[in-house]
């Protein structure tokens, strides 16, 4: 027998963004949710009494409504075919083994709002960020476990996406167990992947086509990779044929890591230096270690909120303008910023006025190659947050 869901209504013209297949509904959209559960799945209405969609509540938070099915039938059953179709995508891209790293469910970007999952090798790492999927936190492991045969699944639900949805951190092994660090292969590299703590999941995925760009482009250059993590564009551009690579980030254990990487892949010790610091303080350095003409900035989002956005263009427009002044002529600088709140737009406009104070002639060979397994939903372009323009610089 069919499961009845319980059924909401919206308000008067407040089903625009639902028909054109948005996956948020916002709080003051319904018309009520007394007497709902929160984390429950409903059945939702126009206002005229249509259907429109399956979503997961949250009475609690500001989007109350994860939009989980478009169809009427079974959400669930329509929520693992949707969870189907994201893994299929990915072994159309990553079924030479070429890669082990790599995303198999991009929440909205892949129609599953608050579900996370990647793939390490044999081992799965889920996020749950939502209220909803976090209730059904065992259906998704067991799913999981059917559809793709993982060795284990570790969980790293963190963030301030669990805050605003009134969940705490949760870490640790959901199905099986097993070492948490563990190797994995981007395009031929070797990298060692720490589960437990760290930002991300490990690595930051949604940048390899990036990495691989500057690998392509790397042959007898002196990098800089400012905000390095674990050295992902270090070692990528050394493994192209760069002579030198210099990496800078305030985290020194993540900076260790990137060492590790080095050792991995039989890069020369010698060829790589890190510098645990503040990237702006080590720009501003004169002299600085070395004649660069290939810098990468990838900082973290300067802007998480909107409130955030003037500090935000700030900081983005000093970073690049000491990024500029730090790089020889004719030389690259890639560029990046993973903030939502700064679009596109905005952010070559920010790079513009940093070119200018820096009276340096710059233009744009490149814009973000996204990166195959971080699909952007059409319906729903937030999930579109990472920008990068490549620069020549004269």
């Amino acid at each position: 027998m069919a499961t009845a869901y319980p059924i909401v209504t919206l308000k008067p013209g407040r089903d625009v963004h639902v028909r054109n297949r948005h996956h948020a509904i916002y709080l003051n959209a319904f018309d009520s949710l007394n007497g709902i559960e929160t984390g429950s799945i409903v059945e939702v209405h126009s206002h005229e009494g249509d259907f429109l969609c399956y979503a997961q509540v949250n009475t609690r938070a500001y989007i109350a409504g994860r939009i989980i099915a478009f169809e009427k039938g079974d959400p669930m059953a329509q929520l693992k075919r949707n969870i189907k179709r994201s893994i299929e995508l990915r072994e159309t891209f990553f079924g030479d083994g070429e890669t082990t790293a790599y995303r198999l469910i991009n929440a909205e970007g892949d129609g599953i709002p608050g579900l996370i999952v990647d793939r390490y090798g044999d081992i799965l790492v889920v996020q749950c960020t939502t209220l909803g999927m976090d209730r059904l936190h065992g259906w998704i492991a067991d799913t999981l476990m059917e559809i793709c045969k993982p060795k284990s699944i570790f969980e790293k639900s963190a963030g301030p996406g669990r805050k605003k949805e009134g969940l705490e951190p949760r870490e640790g092994w959901m199905r099986g167990s097993g070492d948490p660090s563990v190797t994995v292969i981007e395009r031929g590299l070797k990298y060692r992947i720490d589960l437990e703590g760290g930002q991300k999941t490990g690595l930051f995925l949604d940048q390899r086509e990036m990495r691989s760009l500057v690998r392509s482009l790397a042959p007898g250059r002196t990098v800089l990779d400012c905000c390095s993590y674990v050295g992902g564009f270090s070692l990528s551009a050394l493994a192209g044929g760069a002579v030198a690579a210099d990496a800078v980030d305030y985290d020194a254990f993540a900076l260790e890591h990137a060492k590790e990487h080095m050792a991995l892949n039989d890069i020369p010790a010698e060829q790589f230096t890190t510098y645990a610091e503040d990237v702006f303080d080590f720009l501003r350095r004169r002299p600085l270690p070395h004649q660069y003409d290939f810098i990468i900035l990838d900082p973290p989002a300067f802007a998480k909120r909107s409130s955030d956005l003037d500090q935000a263009k700030g900081a983005y427009t000093d970073l690049n303008r000491l990024g500029f002044q730090a790089l020889s002529p004719g030389g690259l600088l890639l560029t990046c910023s993973c903030s939502f709140q700064v679009d596109p737009q905005l952010f070559q406009t920010i790079v513009f006025h940093a070119a200018r104070q820096a009276n340096r002639s710059v233009r744009i060979i490149q814009r973000h190659r996204n990166a195959f397994d971080h699909p952007v939903n059409l319906f729903h372009p937030e999930v579109d947050y990472l920008k990068s323009l490549l620069l020549w610089v004269e």
